[in-house]
């Protein structure tokens, strides 16, 4: 199955206006027509650095560096995230140290 990807206008909070390379999930639908938020994207990312915060809170290491891959896709018209394997052959590669 060929993936297809389209250039989708989209704004910032800022209200800064780019375009997102997104894969398109569903079948053929005309999104390039109105511009899209980009809170989707940027509300996964928060919500996933808040989340691995936690954790790490509790854990307490030294040091610790997440590294995590995002797809952008669009679905119904609206953007939408997709964690996805990155260049390691996991999804999230955390690596976390402790002692001096």
């Amino acid at each position: 199955m060929t993936t297809r990807q389209e250039l989708i206008p989209v704004t910032l909070a800022n209200g800064a206006k780019m375009r997102v390379a997104a894969t398109v999930l569903g079948g053929e639908e005309d999104v390039a027509f109105k511009l899209l938020s980009f809170d989707e994207v940027t509300n996964t990312i928060e919500g996933i650095a808040d989340s691995l915060q936690t954790a790490l809170q509790k854990i307490k290491p030294k040091k610790a560096s997440v590294e995590f891959g995002l797809e952008i896709g669009v679905e119904s018209g609206a953007l939408t995230t997709l964690l996805v394997k990155g260049s390691g052959t996991a999804t999230l590669n955390i690596t976390l140290e402790w002692g001096d």
